[in-house]
């Protein structure tokens, strides 16, 4: 029995639980922890609430409602073409379809930010002694699974390749 490709878009679930984990969190860092608040769990890991009006690791940062509707916009087409690119996928691609997915979900979860308050809402820190990496959130870590799966994909063929000779 051949699948459709249109099943492929179940993984757009996946999409949705991200973006809803993602809001959740973000509420309760903005809502419940606050801005002077501070849960440390570890030593070198704590969560605390960041602004960032930029890109990943505040980069670009600053004020502009120019930046702010390319970065929703660019949002906005990356989940359109990965969605099309999830629906087109053959059934033995699912990892790139939950690679898509994950991107997809935490791509719209920022982008809600910066449609409702001009700025990303991250909460989770890690440091140690002077070194600090830089805020991020669950939509955050989404997008890095995805691209993460991505990358091991593309190295992963030719291995496999190689190997098969």
């Amino acid at each position: 029995m051949q699948k459709t490709q249109s099943s492929n878009l179940k993984w757009l679930w996946l999409s949705l639980i991200v973006i809803l984990v993602d809001q959740l969190t973000k509420y309760w860092a903005e809502h419940i922890l606050g801005p002077s608040g501070v849960v440390e769990i570890l030593p070198v890991f704590d969560l605390s609430l960041a602004h960032n009006t930029g890109s990943a690791f505040g980069m670009f940062s600053g004020p502009g409602i120019t930046q702010h509707l390319f970065f929703v916009t660019l949002a906005l087409i990356i989940s359109v073409v990965l969605t099309v690119f999830i629906k087109n996928l053959k059934w033995f691609e699912r990892h790139l379809a939950l690679a898509y997915a994950l991107i997809i979900g935490g791509a719209i979860g920022n982008a809600i930010d910066r449609v409702i308050y001009q700025y990303v809402v991250d909460f989770i820190h890690w440091f140690y002694q002077g070194w600090h990496y830089p805020h991020f959130n669950v939509a955050d870590m989404a997008i890095f699974a995805g691209a993460a799966l991505l990358i091991a994909e593309a190295f992963g063929k030719p291995f496999l390749n190689q190997k098969a000779s």
